[in-house]
């Protein structure tokens, strides 16, 4: 395992390598922990910022080969949306939240934005690196939502529009990764008939998938998989082990006809 240290005690995320193969798992928003000036410069408190962030997403990266899984909250810098915004400044940025107490410092908000550039540093390194081995690759970019906003005792949002797995593909060429979004897609259905799985239906996919394609869209497919939190309880942050162990089952089981879908587009563009 490596970690990224930068700007602080806790690592910002840490690298997992558990075998060689070509799919990618991360979890972006995982992170709860505060470098100490955001701590001291935010309104919120931390059960505020834990609804909104996307605990426990770190379990399910273990269907990749490689694991990168932050450590750090989305409150600090947020590594799915692009460089300029990464920082949440106003209200607008983050739910009609006020974020701080008074608008942060530019030294604050420089430090973040050099973390968001390290970590996509480091993850060019990475998947280039995996993209020589094996030819190209696959990440899972893994989050989830909330679909209780109305508050803890209200109906939930409507199925219609929140499905159980929403993937987003809306970064990638349709055209070059289809084969490998549908095999995903029949993968999940397979293992999980009545699991809700559709595509595109509440998210498209955020920065990740979306400097996937920019970076590396010739070998490499980014698939932004949005999991409602079925498996916690958004209020209170209490987790479902059995849920978690499940919906992390279901996503094992795409691993082999997904990496089998990407050496077959992978052959034909030969």
């Amino acid at each position: 395992m490596s970690a990224g240290y930068a700007f602080g005690s806790v690592p910002a995320w840490s690298v997992v390598r558990e075998g060689a193969g070509p799919l990618v798992a991360t979890a972006l928003h995982h992170g709860h922990d505060l470098r100490s000036e955001v701590a001291a410069a935010l309104a919120l408190d931390a059960a505020t910022r834990l609804h909104e962030e996307d605990p426990f997403t770190g379990e399910f990266t273990r269907v990749g080969q490689t694991r990168i899984v932050t450590h750090r909250s989305r409150f600090e810098v947020d590594l799915n949306r692009p460089p300029e915004a990464a920082v949440y400044r106003t209200p607008d940025d983050a739910w009609g939240l006020g974020v701080w107490t008074a608008p942060p410092p530019e030294s604050l908000v420089a430090a973040s934005h050099a973390l968001h550039e390290a970590f996509y540093a480091m993850l060019e390194r990475e998947l280039s690196d995996i993209a020589s081995r094996h030819g190209g690759f696959v990440v899972y970019d893994i989050h989830s939502y909330n679909h209780r906003r109305a508050g803890p005792h209200a109906p939930p949002a409507p199925p219609a529009g929140s499905p159980d797995l929403n993937l987003g593909t809306g970064n990638l060429d349709r055209d070059r990764w289809g084969a490998v979004v549908d095999t995903f897609l029949d993968a999940v259905r397979a293992a999980a008939p009545g699991l809700d799985a559709r595509e595109n239906v509440r998210f498209r996919g955020g920065w990740l998938t979306r400097w996937v394609q920019l970076r590396f869209g010739d070998v490499g497919c980014a698939l932004a998989i949005e999991l409602k939190k079925t498996f916690m309880d958004e209020w209170t942050g209490r987790p479902d082990p059995a849920r978690i162990a499940e919906l992390g089952d279901i996503l094992v089981a795409t691993a082999v006809p997904v990496t089998g879908a990407l050496t077959g587009a992978l052959a034909a563009r030969v």
